[in-house]
């Protein structure tokens, strides 16, 4: 029998021997052929929202279950408007002097609703991460945004809640491009930007305040500026891994030195406007070993030749961080590609979408891959990765994709033009769609476990209990993990974590599960804030809930 990958092979030769043949059967060929592929591939798609109003650069799911999306503010006209009465004046705007358009939304996962939100100065390519209490941070931007901190209070979907921008603290540098974590002590730092090599946190350091030089950025930088949006990823020993360009460091933070220069990564650029993307994939065990990879990438100089059709590279690298000589260990995509957001799953796995050819910025990437494929760590070298049913829309520059607290992985934005632009080979692109993996389909319903009790709040070592159902009897172990909610945007998810708890065999108990669970031991491992908790029974995850981690 043929795989998805020999009748992907013959899509080209079947319209090589039927090209003289009449267009309607040549037509009819590709569709069956083309559904074949999809009918074995795992994974289900579905149109969200029609139109969001907003094309979303920037995307972050609250523990309201709701879904903050975020464009650029001087853009032009959107296509939601402001509440009535509600108009940013700007007369330095040279699009819109008086802007009644909404540039950030808010969607209700529950009923799908969007509501416009207002945001006053210029969020574009700018950074966030979400605070402990759940507030999220945003910083940065381009022109009145460049110093800006802003923070949204997220709320209940029949509650008011909207954008602040504060007034009484600004950033010491500006900040455009730049990447945010969250840190072991809630604070969150802000590395990088565009012309701006220095870190600096939020809320400011006593006795610390102002920027810090992080000279590793300005040596990894190069003429087209491959350290912008650098990989930021908290390690457990609480240093962070921080690479851009080629090259990676660890960082002491507190001490502000770089304690270890990690091997270069083979295969060029990675970050913008190169970009690929990183993950830290799950910590587990006694959560000492963390192993960060990066995929993807486009050829140095294809941003500087403005190439499009430049092909990118389909190599990963994997680097277990924390050990003490480190090297990456490479292997390849099914298909090359740039701007592929790594989503982490529930499960441990990850999600890979993107473009095949050219470099981030504006019209400057072509070939959309429309086939995710599946990142499956465990497996061995040259087995990891599946590729998984494909999509009808094209993803481009400034798309973004983010974990839903019910599994599935949303899909959002694509906008590779100045303004917004309806009639091109890649439009603005303004629906949302949801990607279900594989662990949703029906046939797994029987064993996909509900969380029946957990508590609200948990502390750093505590015992507690989760309970679960299950339709069908369990066999093996649950598993209880943490997944928090990063701040996705130009292919990278900033802050994303998973954190798989230590936990015992689960026991019938009163018609449910009772499964006894420990709760991170500390803030390197899991910095304080809200959580989606998901159960896994035999690989499928349940619907999460929201658990506030605290000291």
């Amino acid at each position: 029998m043929s795989t998805p990958s020999s009748l992907s092979l013959s899509l080209p030769f079947a319209m090589a021997k039927y090209a003289s043949s009449p267009r309607w059967l040549l037509q009819s060929l590709i569709f069956t052929i083309l559904s074949t592929v999809r009918a074995q591939l795992p994974g289900t798609w579905e149109l969200l929202v029609p139109n969001a109003g907003v094309a979303s650069m920037h995307t972050a799911v609250t523990r309201f279950n709701t879904v903050v999306l975020l464009d650029r503010t001087n853009i032009g006209p959107s296509r939601k408007m402001l509440t009535k009465g509600h108009c940013r004046i700007d007369s330095n705007d040279v699009v819109l002097k008086k802007d009644c358009f909404a540039h950030s939304v808010v969607l209700d996962l529950q009923t799908n609703q969007i509501r416009p939100l207002m945001i006053l100065t210029d969020t574009w390519c700018s950074s966030g991460q979400f605070l402990p209490d759940g507030t999220l941070v945003q910083t940065g931007g381009d022109l009145d945004g460049f110093k800006k901190i802003r923070k949204f209070e997220p709320c209940e979907p029949g509650e008011f809640c909207d954008w602040v921008e504060l007034k009484d603290v600004e950033l010491a540098n500006g900040r455009w491009y730049a990447t945010n974590q969250i840190l072991p002590d809630g604070r969150v730092i802000i590395v990088g930007g565009r012309g701006t090599n220095t870190v600096e946190y939020y809320p400011p350091r006593k006795n610390k305040n102002g920027a810090i030089e992080l000279k590793f950025l300005a040596d990894v930088e190069d003429n087209q500026m491959d350290n912008l949006y650098p990989y930021v990823h908290l390690l457990p020993n609480g240093h962070l891994f921080i690479f851009a360009n080629n090259k990676a460091v660890m960082y002491d933070h507190e001490g502000n030195r770089v304690i270890r220069d990690y091997p270069a990564l083979s295969g060029g650029p990675r970050n913008y406007p190169s970009a690929g993307s990183s993950v830290m994939l799950a910590l587990e065990g006694d959560f000492s070993t963390a192993v960060i990879v990066i995929c993807g990438g486009a050829q140095y100089g294809a941003f500087i030749e403005r190439s499009t059709d430049t092909p990118a590279h389909g190599s990963c690298g994997r680097i277990v961080a924390t050990d003490p000589k480190p090297g990456w260990e490479m292997e390849d995509m099914p298909y090359g590609r740039i701007m592929g957001d790594m989503v982490m799953l529930p499960t441990g796995d990850t999600l890979i979408n993107g473009a095949q050819a050219g470099t981030q910025g504006f019209e400057m990437a072509s070939n959309p891959c429309l086939y995710p494929v599946l990142y499956r760590p465990d497996q061995p070298v040259g087995l990891r990765f599946m590729t998984l049913n494909p999509g009808t829309v094209p993803r481009m520059y400034h798309s973004t994709a983010n974990l839903l607290p019910d599994g599935r992985v949303l899909i959002a934005g694509s906008n590779p033009h100045y303004f917004y632009k309806f009639g091109a080979e890649f439009p603005t692109e303004l629906r949302l769609e949801t990607f279900s993996p594989e662990y949703l389909s029906p046939d797994r319903a029987n064993v996909r476990p509900v969380i029946e009790g957990i508590p609200e709040t948990v502390r750093y070592g505590e015992a507690f209990d989760v309970f679960v159902s299950v339709s069908l009897t369990v066999v093996g172990i649950i598993e209880v993990n943490f997944g928090n909610a990063p701040f996705a945007t130009h292919s990278f998810s900033q802050g994303q974590r998973l954190v798989k708890l230590n936990v015992t065999p689960s026991v019938p108990d009163s018609g449910r599960y009772r499964i006894k669970c420990k709760a991170p031991p500390n803030g390197a491992v899991a910095p304080p804030g809200y959580y989606m908790v998901f159960a896994v029974n035999q690989g499928v995850p349940s619907v999460a809930r929201w658990v506030h981690l605290v000291a």
